[in-house]
């Protein structure tokens, strides 16, 4: 890739990001960077980046879809730390960065001699950003695994069935959630280095990334002292919201107020349901919600679930199938909102690569996907490193 077309286009054209991350939150990260312009040069060991390995599946090219789906748009480098040449290269590569990204366990990176103090001295400008699991004090030891996050993170405790065990979320959420928090963090600290001429240091964990996630779970378990319980697919403060069955399949109905309750009961051919005591208001129906949900799934059974999910939008109550991610990616093209991005393969593959396009949205230097995911070291060259 030349450097005319590296920097072509984007809000982030000229960053240069130097990404020593690996797996999901550090490359999701530094992808989202790629896609507004950045130049990221992704440094990987001689081995690669873990998820290179995490096979099946594989994409048309025989790469992982795991490592597809988050390293777009960046420039691969094997580069061994452990040895001298490596390591130079390495520390060359952080001193012309403007952003510098790992997720190493705490203490790796200084042993490298490229800790945040090391490249402030090489280069005092560059945004330094860290992610761990659970942070450089006391939690530094521990691995920070999305499975292990969710579950000391409360998350499981408020996932699954309430009769069943405690259950993951169904993608590596947390760590997704700790990369948008790094992006987040890293245009502060550019936007501070614009004020001031200086780098900082960005630090973002797991377990605090979820944390704050948690949002109103928190929240009520802070003001109250209880801690929530698992309740399925309903809501601790709402009702009905939550996954119902009709005829053929599931659809989801999320009832916000009294006004849509009433719509929802004319709707399914029950209009007694919103003079019913049980149900006149919120918390009435969240007291009963059990019985609620019986009558609600007699009346659905009558029905198609698309059917009810178009009866229910014609009244304005809030209403959808339960769909695959198939479904829910043709889902999104029919609304029009262009979810999957292709970028170009080498000659020798007739079809682009095509991943979930950047959900940002940026009038007038919006994302741009200019290269598909890049073979381990494809491009080290005599020019590759960058000259300060």
């Amino acid at each position: 890739m030349a450097d005319a077309d590296r920097d072509a286009g984007g809000a982030l054209r000229g960053i240069r990001v130097a990404d020593f991350s690996r797996v999901l939150a550090g490359p999701y990260a530094t992808m989202m960077l790629a896609d507004f312009g950045a130049d990221v040069i992704k440094v990987e060991s001689p081995a690669g980046d873990d998820t290179r390995h995490w096979i099946p599946p594989v994409d048309a090219t025989g790469r992982a879809t795991y490592f597809g789906g988050v390293n777009r748009n960046k420039r691969s480098v094997a580069l061994d730390l452990t040895d001298a040449a490596g390591l130079a290269e390495a520390r060359r590569l952080a001193s012309t960065a403007d952003v510098v990204v790992e997720n190493f366990r705490p203490g790796v990176m200084a042993r490298f001699g490229l800790a945040y103090e090391d490249v402030r001295a090489l280069n005092p400008g560059a945004v330094y950003c860290s992610i761990t699991g659970f942070g450089a004090g006391e939690g530094a030891a521990l691995a920070g695994y999305d499975l292990l996050v969710q579950a000391v993170g409360g998350l499981m405790s408020i996932t699954g069935d309430p009769d069943g065990e405690p259950s993951k979320v169904g993608v590596a959420l947390v760590d997704v959630l700790t990369g948008q928090n790094a992006v987040a963090g890293i245009l502060l600290a550019l936007r501070e280095r614009d004020r001031t001429g200086e780098g900082r240091l960005v630090e973002v964990n797991l377990l605090q990334s979820l944390l704050s996630a948690l949002t109103n779970q928190a929240s009520s378990t802070l003001a109250t002292g209880a801690a929530p319980r698992r309740l399925g697919n309903q809501h601790p403060s709402i009702a009905p919201y939550a996954v119902f069955r009709a005829a053929d399949r599931e659809l989801v109905i999320a009832v916000g107020n009294d006004r849509q309750f009433r719509s929802l009961a004319g709707a399914i051919g029950s209009p007694t349901l919103a003079d019913d005591a049980r149900f006149g208001t919120n918390a009435a129906r969240v007291a009963h919600r059990d019985a609620l949900r019986e009558l609600v799934e007699q009346a659905l059974a009558a029905a198609s679930a698309r059917h009810w999910v178009d009866a229910l939008a014609a009244v304005g109550v809030p209403a959808g199938l339960v769909n695959d991610v198939a479904e829910a990616i043709a889902f999104a093209e029919a609304l029009g909102l262009e979810p999957v991005a292709e970028t170009p393969e080498a000659a020798a593959v007739a079809r682009p690569h095509r991943s979930i396009a950047n959900p940002i949205r940026l009038a007038g230097t919006g994302a741009a996907y200019r290269t598909a995911p890049p073979a381990l070291d494809a491009d080290r060259g005599a020019d590759w490193l960058p000259r300060g």
